[in-house]
């Protein structure tokens, strides 16, 4: 499992996440299935752990354990897997936003600068769209905008243009062809963090996964039984603002609604204040959780 994804602030998320070892869990994102292992050796022999991952190379390391139901299929749909599985509705539901380093280091996945590959992203191999749809497709507008709002990036209008005057000349199929379009706008002192930007920002529309997130939040609001437990991991501050607003309003933009009482309608309470950041050893053994934010919630 530590080859295919190191699990970030395990023992953090498993002491949050596990309040009836008895219960009914989800791992909402399996992936190496380091949080699963963990959560199996926390519960009980009446516990009961279903996990979803829309990556089929995940299926792989899928434990022989018949407390476990692994799906695969989107972690958006988990409130009708928990009608199905649980109707009784689930004790915690935990999820790791982040790329797992399979998916990151499988080259021919095209997730990472660090490879020349075909430029794809697709979580889903079985998916319509990939990276090298959008580059050549979307509008100069429909870029920016991208990159932008999920990348984050400043100068994101020369980015834009960048990728459009490149496609002119040909199609950009591969990540060095990616590469090449952006060198003119590559900065000297910190190349690789600016390209990690662009990634992203194509790896999330490529996946639909701040649409995803939403549907995901409110399914697991949802699927989880009164005092059941809600853990979510993230990785950059779209991810992490839209799970703090939703643990404290009920929805991603933070408007707190009331009933005609006065009484909140948020579904979850937080836990804490501040999220959980994962420990200097931990990010030394594992730097990709340096930018890892952990945040709880219980059902109201």
């Amino acid at each position: 499992m530590s080859v295919y994804h190191n699990p970030v602030l395990l023992r953090e998320s498993i002491s949050a996440l596990i309040a009836n070892p008895d219960g009914c869990y989800a791992d909402a994102t399996f992936g190496g299935g380091g949080h699963s292992a963990g959560i199996l050796e926390a519960i009980s022999a009446k516990g009961r752990l279903m996990a979803f991952d829309r990556d089929a190379d995940a299926a792989a390391n899928a434990p022989a354990d018949d407390r476990f139901t692994l799906i695969h299929n989107n972690f958006r749909f988990i409130h009708n897997y928990t009608l199905l599985h649980h109707p009784e509705g689930l004790d915690g539901i935990l999820a790791d936003l982040g790329v797992s380093s399979h998916q990151f280091d499988t080259a021919e996945r095209g997730f990472s600068f660090r490879y020349s590959a075909p430029l794809d992203m697709r979580m889903n191999v079985q998916g319509d769209k990939t990276a090298a749809d959008i580059v050549n497709s979307y509008t100069q507008n429909e870029l920016e905008k991208i990159l932008k709002v999920y990348g984050e990036i400043d100068n994101a209008h020369k980015v834009a243009g960048l990728i459009t005057a490149a496609r002119q000349q040909k199609p950009i199929l591969t990540t060095d062809d990616l590469d090449n379009a952006l060198a003119a706008a590559l900065p000297s002192f910190a190349e690789h963090k600016f390209l990690a930007k662009v990634y992203q920002a194509l790896r999330i529309e490529v996946n639909q996964e701040m649409r995803a997130l939403e549907k995901f939040l409110e399914g697991a609001a949802a699927s989880l039984k009164k005092g059941g437990r809600l853990v979510v991991i993230t990785y950059h501050s779209l991810e992490d603002r839209m799970v703090k607003n939703f643990f404290r309003s009920g929805n991603i933009e933070g408007v707190l609604k009331k009933d005609i009482y006065g009484r909140s309608e948020a579904p979850l309470r937080p836990l804490g204040g501040k999220p959980v950041l994962p420990s200097e050893d931990e990010i030394a053994n594992n730097t990709r959780a340096r930018s890892a934010k952990m945040r709880a919630a219980e059902k109201l």
